[in-house]
C-alpha cells in the first residue's frame, strides 16, 4: 500500500517535532560547553530554522522513496520491511 502525500506529511512533521524538542534541549546543555553563550529565544529560533528544514527533507525523501517503491519494486526491497 502506497503512503499519501498527506501522511507523508504528517510522519515529517511528527518525526521534526519531537526531533526540535531533543534539538533545543541539547543546545541549551551542549552549547555552553564549547563556550556558546545564547538565549532561550535564540536556541528556539535557531531549532525553528532546523525543524523546517527537516520537515522539508523527511517530506522529500519520503515521497521520493514512494515514488521509487512501485508495484514490482516492491520486492526488491521486502528485506528492508
Amino acid at each position: 500500500m502506497r503512503q499519501s502525500r498527506r501522511m507523508s506529511l504528517v510522519e515529517a512533521a511528527a518525526n521534526v517535532v519531537i526531533g526540535y524538542g531533543i534539538a533545543v534541549a541539547t543546545q541549551v546543555m551542549v552549547f555552553p560547553v564549547f563556550g556558546i553563550h545564547i538565549t532561550l529565544a535564540d536556541d528556539l529560533t535557531l531549532g525553528g530554522i532546523f525543524a523546517l528544514v527537516s520537515l522539508l527533507r523527511g517530506f522529500v525523501l519520503r515521497r521520493l522513496f514512494e515514488r521509487l517503491s512501485w508495484p514490482g519494486q516492491r520486492q526488491k526491497f521486502r528485506y528492508l520491511q
